[in-house]
């Protein structure tokens, strides 16, 4: 589902790594949690055009904490299966 109509109000600043202006973007946001995968999506973020470093104020990071805990939800959320495979470092050619 596509959020409309989203404002932007909030100033990301500089990356911290390479001193780019940072852009508001919502993104995908992943965390491993007791070895099971769970996918926060339309997450506002201030996003490096440049590098790709990411960024969240301490509100949204503490809305996700709740989220994660709640296991309730997470038990109903949609499931997604993703493909898993193994680096073998002896058959990678360099």
């Amino acid at each position: 589902m596509k959020i409309k109509n989203r404002k932007k109000e909030y100033d990301y600043g500089e990356c911290e790594i390479c001193n780019t202006s940072m852009e508001e973007k919502y993104i995908k946001q992943d965390f491993w949690i007791r070895g099971e995968l769970i996918v926060v999506e339309d997450v506002p973020a201030g996003v490096c055009p440049q590098c790709g470093e990411k960024v969240v104020k301490a509100d949204v990071g503490r809305q996700i904490t709740r989220l994660l805990e709640n296991t309730e939800r997470i038990a109903k959320a949609p499931k997604i299966s993703v493909p898993t495979i193994k680096f073998d470092k002896e058959k990678t050619e360099v």
